[in-house]
């Protein structure tokens, strides 16, 4: 690491990055700066590729550190560097931009230096846009629920899941829910991957009513777990696998074997402690990614509804009206309307 007037610049992959104001606290309850964030991802290098490698990212800057104020920044500067890798992506709406590539850990490390403290991730790859390649179940909880609520979903997941031959890799959010992933055979688009995602969530309430729903609408959920099936919609981003929330304590997204469900504490997986913990441990998704696996037994619970009669569920109101898709007015101002 070498140091100069405004900073200082660091080595990875092959690659030397400025970072300036590295002393700059960025997480105020242990007092972690700039460049503590550099480390730790240099630190998680490997199972930090492995989870969003090759992927666009879509940032999430806090120039003054956690707690500040924030925005989401699609377009890469016009002032980068030549090295950065970008591709193409596009909004609902069909806007176009040129997004970084987590091309490895100094990608990561230049958009730390913007004061990136979360890296929303693509379901693809730059290198194959028309596939998405992971199903991402996001158990989130709804007020009057927890961490310990989420815990349970996430075993009826679990086993739904292998009822049908698949297998889910959990993580934590950095919150209060949790995220399971299926990695995916790159065969199926985005629209394909959100109907299994439907299904998974309809299936789920069906099974345990009293603590899970598919219920689009927030006066509809209840005090259960929310399976929020459009995290998997066309374009949609999610939070990153090992990356820093930009909470006080700089909680990580942490993936997790499933034998340690009963134990994790999500509050105290932080850039102080998932560095050892994968040293010790190494990575639990690392199975994942060796196994692709197929979407076709969550498409056929899909139309196994459909026959049933069941329609389409809401997509959220930035997107395009959608065939058979559901009125998109709340249940509650429909009766208004009707009466």
């Amino acid at each position: 690491m070498a140091k100069r007037d405004d900073g200082v610049t660091v080595d990875l992959a092959g690659r030397e990055v400025s970072i300036s104001s590295p002393d700059k606290v960025f997480f105020a309850e242990r007092g972690e700066t700039k460049l503590d964030l550099v480390r730790y991802y240099e630190a998680v290098t490997d199972p930090l590729m492995g989870a969003m490698g090759g992927r666009p990212v879509l940032l999430q800057r806090y120039p003054n550190g956690a707690g500040g104020s924030n925005f989401f920044q699609k377009r890469v500067p016009k002032n980068a560097p030549e090295w950065l890798t970008t591709t193409e992506v596009s909004t609902v709406n069909g806007t176009t931009s040129d997004a970084l590539v987590a091309a490895d850990v100094a990608h990561v490390a230049w958009a730390v230096n913007l004061g990136c403290l979360g890296f929303h991730v693509w379901p693809n790859t730059a290198a194959d846009p028309d596939h998405a390649d992971e199903l991402r179940l996001d158990l989130d909880p709804q007020p009057g629920t927890d961490f310990d609520t989420a815990r349970e979903a996430a075993r009826e997941l679990r086993v739904l899941l292998e009822e049908v031959g698949l297998t889910g890799y959990p993580k934590t959010t950095g919150k209060r829910g949790i995220h399971v992933y299926v990695r995916l055979e790159p065969r199926w688009d985005a629209y394909l991957v959100r109907s299994a995602a439907v299904a998974v969530a309809r299936e789920l309430e069906r099974r345990r009513p009293d603590l899970l729903t598919a219920a689009w609408w927030k006066e509809e959920r209840g005090a259960r777990i929310f399976v929020d099936y459009n995290q998997n919609a066309p374009h949609k981003t999610v939070f990153g696998a090992w990356c820093v929330r930009a909470r006080p304590g700089a909680q990580v997204s942490t993936p997790f074997a499933w034998d340690e469900l009963d134990d994790v504490d999500p509050d105290r997986l932080t850039i102080a402690s998932v560095p050892q913990r994968v040293a010790e441990q190494g990575d639990p998704w690392a199975p994942m990614y060796a196994t692709p696996q197929s979407l076709e037994p969550l498409l056929a619970m899909h139309e196994r509804d459909r026959e049933d009669g069941l329609h389409d569920a809401p997509w959220p109101p930035v997107y395009p009206k959608m065939p058979d898709e559901p009125p998109r007015v709340a249940p509650s101002r429909a009766k208004q309307s009707d009466g």
